[in-house]
């Protein structure tokens, strides 16, 4: 078997784990109310990581682009 699609197996086999492990929890914690300071902490989480991710990209294409000068 190609290495390839052994890799693509078990890549899809961990993201529909991690699908069921996800709605499981969901309706575990049913209706959960969720205050205002934990909606400040996932606004705070949510733009950290999109900072975090543009930052990264941003230095990989700066890096890509210095290499070729």
């Amino acid at each position: 078997m190609n290495r390839t699609l052994l890799l693509s197996i078990l890549l899809g086999a961990l993201l529909a784990g991690a699908v069921v492990a996800a709605v499981w929890m969901w309706r575990v914690a049913g209706d959960a109310p969720i205050g205002v300071w934990g909606l400040i902490a996932m606004a705070a989480g949510v733009v950290a990581s999109l900072a975090l991710g543009i930052g990264l990209m941003r230095l990989a294409y700066r890096s890509e682009r210095d290499d070729r000068e």
